[in-house]
């Protein structure tokens, strides 16, 4: 199928270099807050992706409820990042069993496979539900649907649970392995047509200078990069003292610099968000 098919159902010809730059973690904590936030209005972020269950949730749904041009998506979130992050589910503990390590917490991200080994699939769309419910409450609409460390939803069960949720909720979904593009491709619907980049899998040293050859080297189609702004502060360094920080600085760095607005001009490339998606998503197929 042409690589550039997906670009094309969204409107734009075959030789538009179509980016998504998605800001993922709001709502883990305050610095990651006001980082994702800053990289949108200041920077060339288009869109963020929401973690429900984490401490810093409550102020980033007031924060987009203040902003309702940003565009966001539901980070669904069944792990949470290292052992001394205490997230739960917003599930009562005693209805999503089997999506809970020894503690009653979710299980972190480096024992997913335990996770999902044992988990129900009625108590994962339970939780999902939750998280999907917990927004709509808040008095915000999302765009679209994805993940928290789990890809594709980290098999094929909870990958289809989530388009189904997504069709009942007139979503989109973040969709990047290769068997999940397949399918929606299959029925008509928007993916990314070239590789999905996590910002975490870059190097932190050369990060700025990666970043700009990346953008130069964008090919035609639809892209998404996730990328993860946070600020370099004690607050910061506290949530990830292994150096997933560092990380998040460097991210929030280049999204608003200058370079990277000059860049995008420079280039040619357009950068979208996930809302004409969303309207193929919920219609079912292209229209």
């Amino acid at each position: 199928m042409d690589g550039a098919v997906s670009s094309q159902l969204l409107g734009f010809p075959p030789d538009a270099r179509v980016l998504i730059v998605n800001c993922d973690d709001l709502g883990m904590h305050e610095s990651v807050n006001t980082a994702v936030i800053d990289a949108i209005e200041r920077g060339i972020g288009s869109s963020c992706s929401l973690m429900v269950p984490c401490p810093g949730a409550p102020r980033a749904m007031r924060m987009l409820r203040d902003r309702p041009d940003i565009p966001f998506g539901i980070h669904l979130t069944l792990v949470r990042d290292a052992e001394h992050l205490r997230w739960g589910p917003l599930s009562a503990k005693g209805t999503v069993a089997s999506l809970l390590d020894e503690r009653g917490e979710l299980f972190t991200a480096a024992r997913r496979a335990e996770l999902l080994a044992r988990a129900r699939p009625d108590e994962v769309e339970r939780e999902f539900r939750a998280q999907i419910e917990a927004v709509a409450d808040a008095g915000l609409t999302p765009t679209h649907l994805d993940w928290h460390c789990l890809a594709d939803g980290g098999g094929q069960d909870i990958f289809e649970l989530t388009v189904a949720l997504a069709a009942e909720y007139g979503l989109a979904v973040r969709v990047w392995l290769d068997g999940g593009r397949r399918a929606a491709r299959g029925r008509g619907l928007p993916v990314v047509d070239h590789d999905f980049l996590d910002s975490f899998a870059l190097d932190i040293d050369g990060r700025a200078a990666r970043y700009a050859e990346l953008l130069r080297a964008l090919p035609p189609g639809l892209s998404e990069w996730a990328v993860h702004p946070g600020l370099g502060d004690e607050r910061s360094r506290a949530a990830e003292p292994g150096g997933g920080w560092r990380v998040r600085h460097g991210d929030h760095a280049f999204l608003t610099s200058p370079d990277a607005r000059q860049l995008l001009r420079d280039e040619g490339i357009v950068v979208i968000d996930y809302r004409p998606l969303q309207r193929l998503w919920s219609a079912g197929s292209p229209t």
